[in-house]
């Protein structure tokens, strides 16, 4: 038993350590794994028994593995990191813990959550959030100790830009402490308590109704206005960020404010002391943006243009997260449509700020390119991180340009600017190494998709699609597109979820897929050998399964984009458009087997049991008798003041009567309980038929559609039988004719033996031998007769490759004809084009001539939309002709092989019958 409890432990351990050198590749993963089990087993031992030998080997395991490099080590729910994790956080909230252990786990949980996905982890999944809340609480009579200064600066990290908070346990305490803390001011945790305040109220209707509902809101209010004086600029966005949250569908921001206020968030978002007091200032007017009565004070703010161009000055920093920060603002006031021209005005044509908003920003703002150097220097950016910035800076860029180009009329400076980008762009098309792990092709994808956008963005319009056409390749597309693919391939689990954030890798790919074909399909008449590139792409068979996807998802710009490849690639002889219906029918089945599994999931979170009209009826029962023992008591209480002696005997009768009364209501209670529970049982049975009721009638749907298959499949399988029955019996047959030729062998054989042994005799072997000579005649006159036949079909093949080849030539004439024949409807358009000039002069005093030579223009138009249609079903045709050519000659070489191989039969044959002839002289003689 002993043994076996040891290799369970020893099999446990091995898998811990695969798991970890799994999650951990490098040189430091042995030491991550030793150190976990070592800190796993720390954790236990200390939670079984508290001794300070246990605590200080604790602290010891906890601050060694804080000193090692780890990434993303909450991503995975291995066992190990879990149940390190869950245990750290246990012990930080127990309030039994030392401080300084608590300290230690809290800065360890503070290095793991160093990533946003790792913060929500620990905010969603471990639930640090109220942990520490409760550390705090635990402390809060000391708000100065460096514990809940820790605690305070951890859990500002984890509750920024969380939108889905909810209320947990000491979260109401964590409130109340923060409002005490900001009122009285304590210069210690102020500006840490102010900027945690500023994450709950941000987006969190529920904070912000609790705090409303405070007593004190009055006063934290005026605490917060004060606030607004203060020295420092972060302490001043603080304050701002939560009286912006608060009252912001109060109308406290007014025409007389508003201004005022939008000078103070852009001079905190260009002289502030770090990108913590500029990401606040940013999400302060990112908030404001979602009023509308704001935004139209935003577009007539005089000093916009200034500010603006100064934020964009901001640019030329080399630090990810600023510009991230900038790019984000931006963006976000380009879905305002006021604003989105006027951002447009200072990209593209800015002018001199009218508000020195900056000390630094003078020269910037004077400076006419700069705002659009500032954008384009992040898409070729070498700072590492950058990744977000660019992905932002391109989508942005899609918004202006969009904007831009839509105009009347294309500026000057717009067209110079895009000059300028194309080549920065087209540098980012580098195809990614399979090798570089996932996340190097989710970047590569998004990439791509960006681009693809932008350049469909920029052919809208004729001026900057000639610019496009003129740089961009078809071997460019085309290799990116064989890239695609062939990731497409290697991860071909396409599903048709609904999207969510955090897209696959085949959903990405996918996408950008069908961005550069309809990029390819927008240029293919500008771009030599695009047009086709294209079709052969449109013919790929791997092309079928990004396209189904687009044709089932539930996006309107994927269906849309897949219907117009489709339209393009349905006309071509090899699109296979069997594989793509049957794409979209596993597409969709799988779609709703999604569906269906959520609402499987709706159906088992039932509501409570509703209480029955007998219950209610019950507990105003229940309430009738309390009121009636309370004026019982009350009148005890008087005829106890009248001290009536002959009152002893009615209390009595009353307590009795109480006595009972007590124990009918001890019954109907339990038996309102067992009720109760009667109907909690039968709404969950309920609940449960229906689950089950709804499970059977799917899977009765889905054993039609099964059975529909089965029988579908059996009259296939029925029809394949009978072909196996025939192919059997000829297989019967040849069985047959071969022991017909191996019984002929054998005799043959036998006949060897005889005349072995009668070798002797030379007059039956001459006999047999002259029979034998007649035998080869015979077979050699038969294979004269088989080499005619093969000479004939030799030159029946050759008559039909020159009329092969001869057709071709006609193709090829016909092909050339058209194309003369284009030539010169060209060169006769040209010169309609030209008397067209001349009479357009000359038909200012003849209107009459003017509208029938109109007439005669459209005319021809229309022949040379008919024209280019026909040299499109002529390459068309040309491209399907070549393939049949290609076939062809591969039969005309088989059918040499087999020739040369026949006449290599027949030589051997001659060789042999010469030499018996001269065997058979030589026994004569």
């Amino acid at each position: 038993m002993v043994s076996s409890i040891l290799g369970l432990k020893q099999k446990r351990e091995t898998l811990l350590l695969y798991l970890c050198c799994c999650l951990f590749p490098g040189r430091n993963r042995m030491d991550i794994t030793s150190s976990l089990k070592s800190l796993l087993l720390a954790i236990r031992q200390y939670r079984d028994s508290r001794t300070a030998q246990h605590a200080a080997q604790l602290h010891k395991q906890v601050e060694g593995i804080s000193h090692l490099e780890f990434d993303r080590l909450l991503s995975s729910a291995h066992f190990l990191p879990t149940e390190c994790v869950s245990g750290l956080v246990e012990l930080a909230g127990n309030p039994n813990t030392s401080p300084a252990l608590t300290s230690a786990i809290i800065s360890l949980l503070a290095q793991l959550g160093n990533d946003d996905a790792s913060r929500e982890i620990l905010h969603k999944g471990y639930n640090l959030t109220s942990t520490l809340a409760a550390v705090i609480h635990c402390h809060s009579s000391t708000p100065g100790e460096p514990l809940v200064l820790q605690c305070l600066q951890v859990l500002q990290k984890l509750t920024y830009s969380t939108h889905s908070f909810q209320f947990t346990s000491y979260i109401q305490e964590l409130i109340a402490f923060l409002l005490t803390n900001i009122q009285s001011q304590n210069e210690e945790i102020l500006v840490h308590c102010l900027a945690l305040m500023a994450n709950l109220c941000r987006d969190n209707p529920s904070v912000q109704s609790h705090i409303k509902s405070m007593d004190n809101v009055r006063r934290f209010y005026r605490t917060l206005f004060n606030l607004m004086a203060h020295n420092s600029l972060t302490v001043v966005i603080f304050a701002l960020s939560i009286v912006a949250s608060l009252t912001l569908n109060e109308k406290f921001f007014d025409a007389q404010n508003i201004h005022q206020t939008f000078q103070l968030v852009f001079n905190i978002m260009v002289n502030g002391n770090g990108s913590l007091t500029m990401k606040y200032a940013v999400n302060v007017l990112v908030d404001l943006l979602k009023s509308s009565r704001i935004v139209d004070y935003l577009t007539k703010y005089q000093h916009l243009s200034a500010c603006v161009s100064q934020v964009l000055g901001l640019l030329h920093c080399e630090d990810p997260d600023s510009a991230a920060t900038v790019l984000e603002l931006l963006l976000a006031m380009c879905c305002v449509p006021g604003l989105r021209s006027q951002l447009c005005d200072v990209v593209f044509r800015p002018a001199r700020p009218k508000l020195r908003v900056a000390a630094h920003g003078e020269g910037a703002g004077g400076r006419k390119p700069v705002c659009g150097l500032a954008l384009v220097q992040w898409l070729s950016s070498p700072v590492e991180g950058a990744e977000k910035c660019l992905l932002q800076t391109l989508q942005l860029l899609n918004e202006l340009l969009e904007e831009s180009l839509g105009a009347e009329r294309v500026s000057e400076s717009v067209l110079n600017f895009v000059e300028m980008l194309l080549p920065v762009v087209l540098g980012l098309l580098k195809g990614p190494v399979q090798e570089q792990g996932d996340a190097h092709l989710r970047k590569h994808f998004q990439r791509v998709t960006h681009i693809s956008t932008l350049l469909l963005t920029l052919c809208c319009v004729e001026a900057t699609r000639s610019m496009v056409s003129s740089q961009v390749s078809a071997q460019l597309c085309l290799s990116q597109v064989e890239i695609l693919l062939s990731c497409c391939h290697s991860y071909s689990s396409l599903t048709c979820l609904s999207p969510v954030s955090s897209k696959d890798l085949s959903q990405l790919c996918a996408e950008a897929l069908l961005k550069t074909l309809e990029l390819m399909s927008k240029l293919r008449q500008q771009v030599k050998d695009m047009e086709t590139s294209f079709y052969r792409i449109l013919q790929d068979q791997r092309t079928v399964t990004p396209l189904a996807l687009a044709l089932t998802s539930q996006t309107r710009e994927q269906v849309q984009t897949g219907l117009s490849l489709l339209l393009e690639a349905t006309p071509l002889p090899d699109f296979p458009l069997s594989i793509l219906g049957e794409s979209m029918a596993a597409n969709n089945a799988l779609q709703r087997q999604a569906e269906l599994s959520a609402k499987r999931v709706a159906v088992q979170e039932a509501p409570p049991p509703k209480t029955n009209g007998s219950m209610m009826d019950v507990s105003k029962g229940y309430g009738s008798m309390n009121n009636l023992v309370e004026k019982i008591q009350a009148g005890l209480e008087l005829q106890e003041q009248t001290k009536d002696p002959s009152l002893s005997e009615v209390i009595d009768v009353y307590e009795q009567k109480l006595a009972g009364f007590a124990s009918k209501e001890s019954r109907l209670q339990e038996l309102l309980e067992a009720k109760a529970l009667a109907l909690s049982q039968a709404d969950r049975l309920i609940a449960e038929y229906r689950l089950q009721r709804a499970q059977a009638e799917a899977e009765a749907r889905k054993l039609a559609g099964l059975l529909k298959d089965t029988e579908r499949r059996r009259e296939d399988l029925q029809g394949e039988l009978s072909n196996q029955v025939l192919e059997m019996e000829r297989a019967k047959a040849d069985m047959k004719l071969l022991l017909q030729h191996k019984d002929r062998l054998q005799k043959d054989s036998e006949e060897h033996q005889v005349l072995k042994g009668a070798y002797n005799a030379l007059l039956n072997r001459f006999n047999e031998t002259e029979r034998l000579l007649k035998e080869v005649q015979a077979a050699h006159m038969s294979l004269n007769k088989q080499n005619d036949a093969l000479k004939k079909d030799h030159k029946m093949l050759q008559q039909q490759k020159d009329r092969i080849t001869s057709t071709l030539q006609e193709r090829e004439e016909e092909i050339k004809s058209l194309q003369s024949d284009l030539k010169n409807k060209n060169s006769d358009i040209t010169g309609l084009h030209a008397e067209l000039r001349s009479k357009e002069e000359e038909l200012k005093l003849e209107e009459q001539k003017r509208r029938d030579l109109e007439e005669t223009v459209d005319l021809l138009r229309k022949e040379l939309s008919k024209t280019e249609q026909a040299r499109k079903d002529a390459s068309i045709k040309a491209s399907s002709l070549e393939l049949q050519k290609d076939q062809l000659e591969v039969k005309l070489k088989q059918k040499e092989e087999e020739l040369n191989k026949n006449s290599a039969m027949i030589a051997m044959i001659h060789s042999l019958s010469s030499g018996k002839l001269k065997g058979n002289v030589n026994l004569s003689l």
